[in-house]
């Protein structure tokens, strides 16, 4: 398995920008009759990530998604970092050359060596 960071050019100030989780989302109830004090603390998925970013970039982050699907899967790395996992180096070749020909220098990978995984 290899993996990879994900890279976009930010839409605001066009510097290169990649999506990371700071906080987890909490979700809580308001009830009508009472106090609920219920709080669910929950990290989101590595496509739900990204898709929250739209507008963030300049690239179109859903056909992103659909490129990452089909060459890997979308994760989220210790509950921060957003990276793609594919099979092998090939599938991350491949998606590379697919970024490039889809959105030029809006979006890219960067391979993360195996060492800094171990």
């Amino acid at each position: 398995m290899e993996r990879a960071m994900l890279w976009f050019k930010c839409a605001a100030v066009h510097d290169p920008v990649r999506p990371v989780i700071t906080r987890p989302a909490v979700i809580g109830w308001e009830a009508k009759n009472r106090n609920v004090d219920l709080r669910i603390e929950s990290a989101l998925k590595g496509d739900e990530l990204l898709k929250r970013m739209k507008g963030w970039f300049t690239a179109d982050v859903v056909k992103a998604v659909e490129i990452f699907q089909a060459y890997g899967r979308l994760k989220v790395l210790d509950g921060v970092d957003l990276v793609v996992e594919t099979p092998g180096i090939e599938e991350l070749t491949a998606l590379s050359k697919k970024l490039a020909d889809v959105f030029q220098e809006e979006a890219w990978i960067e391979v993360i060596p195996r060492k800094r995984l171990g």
